[in-house]
């Protein structure tokens, strides 16, 4: 099935950008002032809109929604489960957070002026918070990847 090698490399791409960012990118433009901070994250935020990502980012839920529904017609168990729990994981705690909380945190962001006079208070409550929000999509991503790989592991 080709569906599973897709998910979960596209489950360990993402889970890896999500880590990196709770890890260290986050930490790095929190140190910066608010200005400088506002201005990396308005770029890297640009700059990730790009056709690579897009095809991870976007490729990645589709390739689950596919695995399990094709999941509940070739029933096989607990490598079933599995599967349906990956997919819901990735779906819920990687595609979910993004589109429901980081997407607007990050289009209100790009309409900030870095100098406006709520730009501090902005920044810090954004940092808190998309970094939160981001660790659950880092734990989730990675919780999906696991059942995948025990999917493979339950099948050999």
């Amino acid at each position: 099935m080709i569906l599973h090698p897709l998910v979960m490399l596209g489950s360990g791409l993402m889970a890896g950008l999500f880590f990196i960012f709770s890890t260290c990118v986050m930490k790095a433009l929190e140190g910066l002032r608010p200005p400088e901070g506002i201005t990396a994250m308005q770029s890297i935020n640009r700059t990730i809109k790009n056709p690579l990502f897009a095809l991870v980012f976007w490729g990645t839920p589709v390739a689950c929604l596919l695995l399990m529904i094709s999941t509940l017609f070739h029933w096989q168990g607990l490598p079933s489960i599995f599967l349906l729990a990956g997919g819901v994981c990735y779906l819920a705690g990687g595609l979910l957070v993004t589109l429901i909380i980081h997407v607007p945190m990050n289009n209100k962001l790009a309409t900030l002026h870095r100098d406006a006079p709520n730009a501090a208070n902005f920044w810090a409550n954004y940092v808190s918070r998309w970094t939160r929000w981001n660790h659950l999509r880092t734990v989730m991503t990675l919780i999906a990847l696991t059942l995948f790989l025990w999917y493979a592991m339950s099948i050999n």
